[in-house]
């Protein structure tokens, strides 16, 4: 088993939803996934707004296409100016540690990761992946037919069940809707690696308050 990277080539599906979703069959995704209440409403909304003023401010309709297909019309500079004002700004947010961060106790945050290995190597090969207290970034491989947005739902549903259960409590966990984003070529993978690594630091948790998982690239052995 190995990473398939993206094939522009390839066969390629789009789905609609809040945020779009690309799927491609056998290929690697890095996805984010995060609590209900992760990002004040507010937060979210000044953030959204401004995301469209600037995607009008480049001549182009979000609305009429969706917004991976708008971003991926536009010249690399300008990809690259997206990523780094927009993306990088809501990653931000999740590290500030806003909401009631469950999954900084150790029990809840082994559920999320016990979920998220329940069935590798059997639906996907699971890669590196870090269950901050109020959000998830995970290198995945899917496998067969499975799907993004199916895989997403189905950690969510199974997590977010145990805990509720656990807590006493009721009602959505997590955001209904999930980050996904093909991973390109190799130095995107590497970079993203890292990034999944340094995530702890930066949002300056200690040893105990996250669950970081290293792939390794023999079968039968987890670090």
């Amino acid at each position: 088993m190995s990473f398939e990277l993206f094939d522009p080539s390839g066969e390629l599906a789009i789905s609609q939803g809040h945020l779009p979703h690309w799927f491609q069959k056998g290929v690697t995704y890095f996805i984010t996934f995060r609590t209900n209440d992760s990002v004040p409403a507010d937060l979210a909304n000044d953030w959204h707004g401004r995301r469209l003023a600037w995607f009008q401010q480049q001549g182009v309709s979000v609305a009429n296409e969706g917004l991976k297909m708008a971003l991926a019309r536009l010249p690399e500079n300008l990809q690259t100016e997206y990523h780094s004002t927009f993306t990088r700004e809501f990653m931000g947010y999740l590290d500030r540690g806003h909401g009631t961060c469950v999954l900084r106790a150790p029990e809840y945050a082994r559920i999320v990761a016990d979920a998220l290995l329940h069935f590798d190597r059997k639906r996907y090969l699971m890669g590196d992946f870090v269950v901050m207290p109020n959000h998830v970034h995970l290198l995945v491989c899917l496998m067969n037919q499975t799907d993004v947005e199916g895989q997403c739902y189905s950690w969510k549903k199974f997590s977010a069940g145990k805990i509720n259960k656990l807590l006493g409590t009721s009602g959505r966990f997590w955001q209904e809707e999930s980050f996904d984003h093909l991973v390109r070529n190799p130095k995107q993978f590497v970079a993203l690696r890292k990034y999944i690594a340094e995530n702890p630091e930066k949002a300056n948790l200690k040893e105990g308050e996250y669950v970081h998982y290293v792939f390794d690239r023999e079968p039968d052995r987890q670090r």
